[in-house]
């Protein structure tokens, strides 16, 4: 499994459209809304290069509005935690 993280710059008017496109794409695990540099921040988690350059290249800089992005390839995980038991605190 190969996980990548890619930051985009997008028309201030498009944040909430194109992020609601962004995680309807197949491969595309979550996107976050961000504070910064960069507006969102889409999580990629894809079998191989080949479907991450998919992804990136012919599906995510294709939208419009996005005006600039920035991709970074995770080599290694460090954290073991389940990320599903934070958001189940509370519940019985």
């Amino acid at each position: 499994m190969l996980t990548a993280f890619v930051s985009l710059k997008v028309k201030r008017d498009s944040v909430n459209e194109i992020a609601s496109q962004l995680a309807a794409i197949n491969g595309v695990s979550e996107v976050y809304s961000i504070a910064g540099r960069f507006d969102l921040t889409a999580i990629i988690r894809v079998r191989d290069c080949d479907n991450l350059a998919d992804i990136v290249t012919n599906k995510l800089l294709k939208f419009e509005g996005i005006l600039d992005s920035e991709t970074q390839i995770a080599f290694r995980v460090h954290s073991k935690h389940d990320l599903e038991s934070m958001f189940s605190l509370g519940e019985n």
